[in-house]
């Protein structure tokens, strides 16, 4: 009887240390926070609220310039939908001398400080899937595709990063091989 209550209290005590903090991370911990400055947060508040993420942060074009990449997430998803990063908006912000610019916003759009980029749809889009890649040459490569098909448009996903040519963000052709310079509306054209 009493190797039995031995026993018992073993295991108990191996249960409680595998329940401590001390065992594996979960999930949530586990992910990878990039450090950056508190100014950071603060420009992201402002922009985009108090549930603002962070999820980039460094030289992000490979221009020189610091810059974040922000957003805001899907707050629920729905049972439909493949698990992954959905946002409803997301910006590139970068500093220049002691302030922040935003130099890319998708929120319905995708847009840039020159206007509208190239090749989206013309129709509003409530939520966005995100994708990112940090290639070594080019810098941050963003895909984004359309939650749900857009009123009139097709499931496509468009890929932006920096184009050091004009010194902005814009998408890509549908090849992923030259940038489409941007559009100062999405209104239909009237062909009149």
């Amino acid at each position: 009887m009493r190797k039995l209550s031995l026993a018992v209290l073993l295991c108990a005590g191996l249960l409680g240390a595998s329940c401590s903090d001390s065992g594996h991370p979960n999930t949530e911990a586990a992910k990878a926070v990039p450090s950056y400055p508190p100014e950071v947060d603060t420009v992201a508040q402002k922009l985009f609220g108090l549930e603002t993420d962070v999820i980039a942060y460094g030289d992000l074009a490979k221009n020189g310039k610091e810059e974040a990449l922000i957003i805001n997430k899907v707050k629920i998803t729905p049972e439909t939908m493949a698990p992954g990063l959905l946002v409803t908006r997301a910006a590139i912000i970068e500093k220049d001398g002691s302030s922040w610019n935003e130099v890319l916003l998708v929120d319905e759009h995708l847009k840039n400080p020159k206007g509208f980029l190239g090749g989206q749809p013309i129709a509003a889009v409530d939520g966005w899937r995100v994708q990112k890649e940090d290639d070594p040459k080019n810098g941050l490569e963003l895909y984004f595709t359309p939650l749900q098909k857009p009123a009139g448009g097709y499931m496509l996903t468009y890929e932006i990063r920096w184009n050091p040519e004009a010194k902005r963000y814009e998408t890509l052709d549908r090849n992923y091989q030259n940038f489409l310079g941007e559009l100062p509306s999405l209104e239909p054209v009237d062909e009149r």
